[in-house]
């Protein structure tokens, strides 16, 4: 049967992971995986950036005025 034990670590000068847990039995043979976080994608622009820039989508109040006229007068 496995057992599984979660931690997070941090990587130390020379790439050294320490684990440390009393679960773990001496002599006792483990497999351990590493899964290495991959820092946040940040987007270059800010949201609001967005705003107006998709199909029927309005950048300003006056854009929406302007539509709701020609609507109207049609």
């Amino acid at each position: 049967m496995l057992n599984g034990l979660r931690q997070q670590a941090i990587v130390k000068t020379g790439g050294v992971v320490e684990i440390s847990s009393p679960e773990l039995p001496a002599g006792a043979t483990v497999e351990v995986i590493v899964l290495l976080e991959s820092p946040a994608k940040h987007s270059e622009k800010p949201l609001s950036s967005f705003i107006g820039s998709s199909k029927g989508s309005f950048a300003t109040p006056k854009e929406v005025d302007k539509f709701i006229r020609q609507e109207r007068d049609a």
